[in-house]
């Protein structure tokens, strides 16, 4: 290796960690995505720790969640995550509605929390793992990781692992504390364990992704195949144009040169 080579490597590695972290805060909406997390439990928690009125404490979350939305709405931006954050704030407050029951406020998030960690630890061990399902897209590479790109698939397989323990140790200490504590006290809990492991989901995914290969952008491979067949036409189309093959004529228009 020479002197030149080294640091056009690092610079390689240097924009491959750059890609990953953009796709992975593409994909997990970044510090505003959070933000509209948190924001509806936590404004729930506290009103209820105030003045212990359900109805109050569901319709200031579900409101500020549409707010969330108008807002994103407004700026034009990309509103999955927000949706994703009023359509459960919508399900906990019916829960909790039905019930009677102010802990049921947070019962489906915790439900759909155990789902996922259960579906990262299934879809790894059926060889399909559910990270790489869900940020294959993002990096352009969709499923060609599974059977191109081995070393990859190996990093998905290890990101889906840490998630789905990540979310199922998560689910241990809440699931307790829905039986045995309170309405603030499972609140409580559960907004100050949004963010942490979240986070820490992140960052190992971010680790495994960034010492894997390179994805396999197909979309680039389908364009590439696309305009060389289109130039393959186009030379071919010439090549009849000079001698003459314009018509399909069998003879090649050597009739026509020869009078």
């Amino acid at each position: 290796m020479t002197s030149l080579d080294k640091p056009t490597e690092d610079t390689q590695a240097d924009d491959a960690r750059a890609v990953t972290e953009a796709a992975l805060f593409e994909a997990f909406g970044g510090v505003r995505g959070m933000v509209e997390t948190v924001l509806p439990g936590l404004l729930f928690v506290t009103i209820f720790t105030i003045n212990k009125n359900l109805h109050w404490s569901a319709i200031a979350a579900l409101v500020v969640s549409l707010a969330l939305v108008v807002v994103r709405l407004a700026m034009r931006d990309t509103v999955k995550h927000a949706f994703s954050g009023v359509f459960g704030v919508a399900f906990g407050v019916v829960f909790a509605m039905m019930t009677g029951n102010a802990k049921d406020f947070y019962l489906p998030g915790m439900l759909y929390t155990l789902g996922l960690a259960l579906a990262y630890i299934i879809t790894t061990l059926c060889g399909v793992p559910l990270m790489g399902l869900v940020l294959g897209p993002v990096f352009k590479e969709n499923l060609s990781w599974r059977t191109r790109n081995p070393g990859r698939k190996k990093a998905y397989a290890k990101a889906s692992w840490a998630w789905g323990l990540i979310l199922l140790a998560k689910c241990a200490i809440l699931f307790p504390l829905y039986l045995w504590a309170n309405t603030a006290q499972l609140g409580w809990v559960l907004v100050a364990l949004k963010i942490p492991p979240f986070l820490l989901a992140v960052w190992l995914t971010w680790v495994f992704l960034a010492k894997a290969p390179a994805p396999i952008d197909v979309f680039a491979e389908m364009e590439a195949q696309e305009k060389a067949e289109e130039e393959r036409k186009a030379a071919l189309a010439a090549e009849r144009a000079e001698t003459g093959d314009l018509t399909g004529d069998p003879t090649g228009g050597r009739h026509r040169r020869d009078l």
